[in-house]
């Protein structure tokens, strides 16, 4: 008796999703819940697991299709063995093998969905592309750029004694890549802040010494209790928090001619992936403490990475922090999150002179941003805003005293 792979019920704000990958080919032996298929939405990459042990029968929709909850994907005989493949070999299956070996290629390399999709497409060889992502992951710029330099022919040094005075050009290479789904979603949704928002941004400074020192006193103990490391993250959203209790509009948002001010406090954390940022959000951060806030941002760091964030973990949200530091910038304009209304910017630190007491003193400095719509938000609750940031993470007393 066979059985009929479909797509799953998609949530309903996702309308449908991209078959980006078959992980198993026809024939091929699959394991209960093992992945048969990859589904890119504009949020996640959703997985398609095997319903019991036994093999796909046949596709029913290709590579790169577009789905809706419910198409039926394939045909699935649970039982079955893994059968050998004819020698004449289908145009399915020649890209089946294809993909398999850029697969094996790829074994024990860290490649995230998106990458791995371009490694299937083009059929390069994982293992000698360089990674440029964090902890040494393939990334898909490189899995594009790899491929870029194979294509172009390699200059063989000429043995001849002249140089001719004029270098003919060579042929350049270019390759299309289609968007991911992610980043097509996050394509519209920051034209559309822009066009629906008035956008403005201010800008503050903060003196890290205080965070740093206690960090340093506690940062060894802290990992040994809690089994996560002390960050900078849970201070940039605690003091977030006590600065929207302050500011409460900043964590507001506009539903037609309302304000809905929220009386809760969903923060959203930006993650950058191979397949572009998502934002997955702390529910009820007010209710967490510092290990907690952590805990669960290294969490959604890693499975983000690997594409295995849920849906409902990156939907809804009052106020978002993001942190540019981490690739060295030094000050920048976030955009909105819509339906948020304001975002805060954290950036490099860096060691710089500052007057303190009227003395010149290098300090580890922030440049902050909040980038805020301005139809609900005016620039002294922006700088308000900012300065009880400022306050608390200069004297993180005040965090543990709610002042």
């Amino acid at each position: 008796m066979t059985i009929e792979i479909r797509v799953p019920q998609l949530p309903e704000s996702v309308a449908d999703a991209t078959l980006v990958a078959w992980r198993k080919q026809p024939g091929e032996a699959a394991n209960r819940d093992e992945n048969l298929a990859d589904l890119e939405t504009d949020k996640v990459v959703l997985e398609v697991p095997a319903p019991a042990a036994g093999v796909i029968k046949e596709f029913k929709v290709q590579q790169g299709a577009t789905v809706k909850s419910g198409d039926l994907l394939a045909i699935f005989e649970p039982g079955a063995t893994a059968v050998a493949a004819p020698k004449a070999a289908s145009k399915t299956e020649a890209a089946a093998a294809k993909t398999e070996t850029a697969a094996k290629s790829a074994s024990g390399t860290k490649l995230g969905p998106a990458a791995r999709r371009v490694v299937e497409e083009t059929g390069v060889e994982a293992a000698a592309v360089s990674g440029t992502g964090r902890d040494g992951r393939v990334t898909k710029a490189d899995v594009v750029a790899h491929a870029a330099k194979q294509a172009t022919p390699s200059a063989t040094p000429s043995k001849v004694a002249a140089a001719p005075s004029v270098v003919p050009s060579g042929p350049r290479a270019e390759q299309r890549v289609p968007m991911t789904r992610l980043r097509q979603r996050i394509a519209e949704r920051l034209v559309q802040a822009q066009h629906t928002a008035a956008l403005l941004t201010t800008f503050n400074e903060v003196d890290l010494t205080a965070i740093n020192e206690l960090r340093a006193r506690h940062k060894d103990r802290f990992e040994k209790q809690h089994g996560v490391k002390l960050g900078f993250m849970s201070f940039f959203v605690k003091a977030s928090i006590e600065a929207l209790r302050k500011v409460p509009v900043m964590n507001a948002a506009v539903d037609g001619n309302d304000i809905i001010y929220h009386e809760y406090y969903d923060i959203g954390v930006a993650v950058s992936t191979d397949r572009g940022l998502v934002v997955p959000v702390l529910r009820n951060a007010e209710n967490l403490g510092f290990a907690e806030i952590e805990r669960q941002i290294a969490d959604f760091g890693a499975r983000a990475r690997s594409g295995s964030l849920t849906i409902e973990e990156l939907q809804g949200g009052t106020f978002t922090v993001t942190n540019g530091g981490v690739f060295g910038s030094l000050l920048s304009t976030p955009i909105v999150n819509a339906p948020q209304s304001a975002i805060l910017g954290m950036h490099k630190i860096q060691e710089r002179p500052v007057v303190i007491d009227g003395q010149v003193v290098v300090r580890p400095m922030m440049y902050l941003a909040v980038s805020y719509d301005h139809r609900i938000i005016d620039g002294r609750e922006a700088v308000q805003f900012l300065v009880a940031i400022k306050d608390c993470l200069e004297d993180p007393g005040r965090i543990l005293l709610g002042l």
